[in-house]
């Protein structure tokens, strides 16, 4: 079977019956309403710095075989894997870095499969298409190299026999291990952990602050502009802008029934603050939290004890911390994470392509305190200094 390759620039110009038939593991990040809803609620392309660039793959009949969620990028925020550094050493050698290719979901660190394949076909003869379309796509745009962050072990092994190079890194996981209540999960405790999460959570009781579960699709237009706003206030404390919208969030509440849920704490029947998670695939998701102040043990409350317990409540094997600094849940334990990198021949400074298990001919790879790989074949001592020092001159836009 031939299969025809294309590029789309909106979501939309794929039925997503279409989409949603290629194999996303049940992963709610990478169906067409979530994926589309970035495009049209304005969250990705135009100035945003997000370009859709989606990869498709066809055969002779125009059916769907497979496709990689791609955007040309011109930064590197809201993908949370870091690579600042290679920007400055571009910039300094008198290179461009930007913009760079990148498959991932938007402002979503959540591990799952890129290289989207459809169920029935030759799927690792897809996989390994769409691998080399990447490559063969960033070597004629003559970009400085593709990304392609938290990937699977069946898309990573694809990956590297085109040459990628392996990150590791790690994330926190809490695993359901068949608890019957939110107190047999604390019977799993040290003592005085024990007793500090009763702590915890009796101080939030005693404030007066009641959650309420709701799921996406019922919450009313109004009270998403207020969550939002809860959110938004997190962003801002921390010095960044919010990368989505209200409407974002109430449009994919609509379009993907139960896959959103929300808690909503409140005081005296007004919200005070929220957290938002995403479920599916056995797995719940947390995503975005804010309040309307600060409130004593209120974030730990509303983000992870909630969150563990309507896992066990509703029999979800797994819950995918936020991305955030804090990592005090017990239970936690850090698989690894997968993201991936490979960078043009011509266009590189001292690293160039590199792959992780074996490296291609041009260049050797040594491995970093931080995890990321880089040359040691031709790396010029000038230049790993330049990376080190701090950033004259790079710009890189929000």
């Amino acid at each position: 079977m031939r299969l025809h390759a294309d590029h789309v620039g909106r979501l939309a110009q794929i039925p997503a019956a279409d989409w949603d038939a290629l194999d996303t593991g049940d992963n709610p990040f990478l169906s067409h309403a979530f994926l589309e809803a970035l495009e049209s609620c304005g969250c990705v392309g135009g100035d945003t710095g997000w370009e859709p660039q989606h990869i498709v793959l066809r055969d002779d009949a125009g059916a769907l075989v497979g496709a990689v969620p791609r955007y040309a990028k011109a930064h590197s925020w809201g993908e949370f894997i870091f690579d600042w550094s290679w920007a400055q050493s571009y910039a300094r050698a008198g290179l461009g870095y930007y913009p760079k290719q990148l498959s991932a979901v938007p402002f979503t660190p959540v591990t799952g499969p890129r290289l989207l394949a459809r169920n029935g076909g030759d799927v690792g003869a897809t996989r390994a298409a769409l691998a080399r379309l990447l490559r063969d796509t960033a070597e004629r745009a003559h970009m400085s190299g593709v990304h392609v962050n938290f990937t699977t072990a069946e898309d990573q092994a694809a990956l590297e026999a085109e040459g990628f190079l392996r990150r590791h890194d790690c994330r926190f996981l809490w695993r359901n291990r068949g608890y019957r209540d939110f107190e047999d999960f604390l019977d799993a405790f040290r003592a005085d952990k024990r007793k500090k999460a009763r702590r915890e959570r009796r101080r939030v009781a005693e404030s007066g602050v009641e959650f309420r579960s709701l799921a996406g699709h019922e919450v009313p237009g109004a009270l998403w502009r207020t969550i939002f706003a809860f959110t938004e206030r997190t962003f801002l404390r921390h010095g960044n802008a919010h990368y989505l919208s209200a409407e974002f969030l109430e449009r994919v509440a609509q379009r993907m029934p139960g896959a959103i849920a929300v808690k909503l704490a409140e005081r005296d029947g007004e919200a005070i603050a929220a957290a938002v998670f995403f479920q599916g695939g056995g797995s719940l998701y947390g995503r975005y939290w804010g309040a309307a102040g600060h409130e004593d043990c209120l974030h730990f409350e509303a983000c992870y004890y909630q969150g563990i317990e309507h896992c066990i409540v509703s029999r979800r094997s797994t819950r995918a911390r936020r991305a955030s600094t804090s990592s005090r849940a017990a239970s936690n334990r850090p698989p690894p994470r997968r993201p991936t990198g490979w960078r043009t021949r011509d266009s590189g400074p001292p690293w160039r392509a590199i792959s992780s298990a074996s490296a291609p001919p041009w260049t050797s790879t040594s491995r970093t305190r931080n995890g990321t790989c880089r040359s040691s074949g031709d790396l010029r001592r000038d230049s790993v200094a330049a990376a080190r020092a701090p950033a004259r001159g790079v710009s890189a836009g929000r």
